[in-house]
């Protein structure tokens, strides 16, 4: 067998394209899903009782139930209440849907790990509460959830693989499709592995590098 690399250069356009579509998935999921995540994780622990269940009840479906039966009720199940979307907007819906679920998690385990003593330690020297969240909980609350914050972007890059399924042109899709077609799978299937190693590898230097940045509000918990 061998492998075929006239294949990938005279599919490349493609490659880059369906490349471009994952890249705008993921970033555009990641961020849409870590803000409204934090809304909720507000919401849960800030916010009044009648909206507390609601919250707790969405977090736990979400959490409770795959990715992909999700994405086929949002998909094909959401004509059938009046939402139709088209496969990206859908896709993009629904990652946001999901990874904010676990974002709100991550974000709540971050308001309850900022030590109290900061907190009281900042009003004795006069600090206001808009002071005392920008300078001391916003700040010590991102160290403390970076490193759970990158893995679940990097969750979500895995998960927009699951994308192919309601026929987003990502990278599983196209690539699936080129090897489907030319009976090139080992060729394929290298280069899709090969596209998405690359980018996990560089969430995580991005992520140590902004780790490194932020430890200037690394805080002792003894």
């Amino acid at each position: 067998m061998n492998f075929d690399t006239n294949l990938i250069i005279r599919s490349l356009p493609e490659i880059l394209g369906a490349f471009g579509v994952t890249l705008l998935m993921w970033v555009a999921g990641v961020i849409g899903s870590a803000v409204l995540g934090f809304l909720v994780a507000v919401g849960r622990r800030y916010g009044r009782r009648w909206l507390g269940y609601p919250l707790w009840l969405y977090v736990e479906t979400i959490r409770g139930t795959p990715f992909l039966i999700q994405l086929f009720l949002l998909y094909y199940g959401g004509p059938f209440v009046g939402l139709s979307l088209e496969p990206i907007p859908a896709g993009l819906f629904g990652l946001t849907i999901y990874g904010a679920a676990y974002f709100s998690e991550i974000f709540r385990g971050g308001f309850e790990a900022v030590p109290l003593g900061h907190v009281e330690a900042a009003e004795c020297v006069g600090l206001n509460r808009n002071q005392i969240i920008r300078r001391i909980f916003i700040p010590e609350m991102t160290m403390l959830v970076l490193p759970a914050s990158v893995n679940m972007a990097i969750i979500l890059l895995k998960e927009t693989a699951v994308l192919s399924i309601i026929t987003v042109p990502e990278l599983t899709l196209v690539i699936s499709a080129i090897g489907s077609q030319q009976y090139a799978f080992v060729e394929s299937l290298f280069l899709l592995a090969l596209f998405y190693w690359g980018l996990v590898e560089l969430s995580g230097m991005l992520g140590r590098f902004l780790e490194t940045r932020l430890s200037k509000y690394r805080f002792a918990t003894a």
